[in-house]
C-alpha cells in the first residue's frame, strides 16, 4: 500500500499505526517522526510564512478574502507517486490543504486513490479520525488499539487531577490579534485539572480581546500559537509583555505564564495530544505531576 499524508497529524497517526514504511509523500508541514523528512513534499504555502503573527494573519486573510486557497498541491508529483490512499482534512482552510483542493487534483490523476478526509473538532472526533485512517489503510484493529491506549493514558491523568484544586486557565492560540484556543484544547484543560475560561470544546477557536482577558483574569496563561514552535514563539512573546494590561494580570504577577510548542502538540490533533495533556497537568499541578516534558517553558 502506498500512502500520502497531506496533514501533519495524519502523518503521525499513520506512523503510530505502524504504517510509516508505506508513506510515499507528505505535506510541507509533516515533520514527525523526523524520519518522514526523507519523503517527497507534495504541498507548499502560497505566501511567505515568515514574519510576526500579525503579518501572517494579514496574509492569510488576504488569501481567504480573494477566495484563493492558502496552499498549493503538486498534482504532477501526486500522480507520479501513485498513491493508493491520500489522507487530508476538511476542518480548517488555514491549517492545511483543503479537501476541495485535493479532490480537484485527484480528478486529474491517472489513478484514483482513496481519499480519507479528517474533520477533528473535539477529542471524540480525533479518536474517530484515527480509526478512519486505520480503516482506510485496511488495518482497522490497529486503529482501535491505538485509540484505546491513548484514551487510557488520558484517563489516568484525569483521574489524578480531579481531586486537586482547579485553577482558571486562558489558552492563547494566536497573539496578534488575540485568539483563544478552541476545539479539543478546552477538553484538555478540564482533563488536566483546570477551568477553561475561553474557547468552547468542539468549536473553532474564537477571537478575544484584551478587555476579555483582563476581566476574566486567569490564574494561569498558556501561550500556544498555531503553527509556531517553541523557538519561534519566543520572538512573539515580547509583544504580549509590551501591552499596558500585561502586568496587571494575576497569572503574570504570580509567575504562572507558560509558552508551549503548540505546533507540535496542542494544535496538532494526533497521538501527541496525550503529551499535551501531561504538560498541562504538570504546569497546573506541579506538585502532583512530574512527566519531565521539555516542550513547555515558564515565561514569567
Amino acid at each position: 500500500m502506498r500512502i500520502i499524508s497531506l496533514l501533519a497529524s495524519a502523518t503521525e497517526i499513520v506512523a503510530a499505526l505502524g504504517l510509516e514504511d508505506h508513506l510515499v509523500g507528505r505535506s510541507h508541514e509533516c515533520d514527525f517522526p523526523p524520519s518522514v523528512l526523507r519523503l517527497p513534499v507534495c504541498t507548499s504555502p502560497k505566501f511567505d510564512v515568515a514574519g510576526s503573527s500579525a503579518d501572517i494573519d494579514r496574509r492569510v486573510k488576504e488569501s481567504l478574502q480573494a477566495d484563493t486557497s492558502v496552499y498549493s498541491v503538486d498534482g504532477r508529483l501526486l500522480d507520479e507517486l501513485r498513491p493508493d490512499v491520500i489522507v487530508t482534512q476538511a476542518q480548517c482552510k488555514v491549517c492545511a490543504v483543503s479537501l476541495r483542493d485535493v479532490e480537484s487534483v485527484v480528478a486529474g490523476m491517472r489513478s484514483r486513490p482513496k481519499i480519507v478526509s479528517l474533520n477533528p473538532n473535539s477529542l471524540a472526533d480525533i479518536w474517530d479520525d484515527m480509526c478512519a485512517v486505520a480503516a482506510g489503510c485496511a488495518v482497522p484493529n490497529r486503529g482501535e488499539k491505538l485509540v484505546t491506549g491513548l484514551q487510557r493514558r488520558m484517563a489516568d491523568v484525569a483521574e489524578r487531577a480531579k481531586r486537586l484544586p482547579r485553577p482558571t486557565v486562558a489558552c492563547i492560540e494566536w497573539i496578534d490579534p488575540l485568539m483563544a484556543a478552541g476545539n479539543w484544547v478546552p477538553e484538555l484543560v478540564e482533563l488536566g485539572g483546570g477551568v477553561n475560561l475561553f474557547g468552547e470544546a468542539g468549536k473553532h477557536s474564537p477571537w478575544m480581546t484584551w478587555g476579555d482577558l483582563v476581566r476574566r483574569d486567569p490564574d494561569v496563561i498558556v501561550v500556544m500559537p498555531c503553527g509556531f514552535d517553541l523557538a519561534l514563539r519566543k520572538t512573539e512573546l515580547p509583544s504580549l509583555a509590551r501591552r499596558p494590561e500585561w502586568e496587571s494580570l494575576k497569572a503574570v504577577r504570580m509567575g504562572r505564564v507558560w509558552a508551549a510548542d503548540g505546533n507540535a502538540y496542542f494544535n496538532r490533533p494526533g497521538p501527541r495530544l496525550v503529551e499535551a495533556l501531561e504538560m498541562l497537568a504538570e504546569v497546573l499541578h506541579s506538585d502532583a505531576f512530574r512527566f519531565g516534558h521539555t516542550s513547555m517553558e515558564r515565561v514569567v
